[in-house]
């Protein structure tokens, strides 16, 4: 499990180098790499939401699967969740996917998440071995500061497919500016 969890962890932070025009500072320690990971994502899905005209929020690509407003609000619901897990403190702000559908407010959900999560991902390495109840599983607060910046990279993926089925250009292939 530390294996997977190390290689997992390892290619999380390798996804930003990747990512086309990145140029992030080197980070400190494990904790800052995923943290450099962690804001390039959250970066590229606020860039989504602002992006995507408010007329296609409610866009599905099939009947089944959540709207892409949906997705956003499900990301800042997981943020807070998770972030708030990572921090010992109450979900700042629960039911953002149930409970807001307009573009103005999502986009203020997101950027409120990713604020909060700045709080944990500002941990020292040290501090994140100490383990939490997540998931209602004992674990180390890096393998949550993981699982959320994974749970990001894996949603933007879909509204990455949302964007290009509307015609759209992800953030992450757009040119430099």
């Amino acid at each position: 499990m530390k294996k997977a969890s190390l290689v997992l962890a390892v290619l999380v932070m390798a996804a930003p180098a990747l990512a086309q025009g990145m140029k992030a500072a080197p980070a400190a320690g494990m904790v800052g790499a995923l943290k450099a990971s962690f804001d390039a994502v959250g970066g590229y899905i606020v860039r989504s939401a602002q992006e995507m005209p408010e007329a296609d929020f409610a866009f599905k690509p099939t009947p089944e699967v959540r709207s892409f407003g949906q997705i956003l609000g499900h990301v800042a619901d997981s943020n807070n969740m998770i972030c708030a897990a990572i921090l010992g403190q109450p979900n700042p702000a629960p039911g953002i996917e149930k409970g807001k559908t307009s573009k103005a407010d999502l986009v203020a959900a997101l950027k409120a998440s990713y604020t909060y999560c700045g709080q944990a991902y500002a941990m020292p390495n040290a501090e994140a071995g100490k383990t939490i109840k997540l998931f209602g599983h004992e674990r180390p607060r890096f393998n949550g500061l993981l699982a959320n910046a994974t749970h990001n990279w894996e949603h933007y993926g879909n509204l990455v497919t949302y964007l290009r089925l509307k015609g759209m250009v992800p953030p992450s292939s757009q040119p430099k500016k």
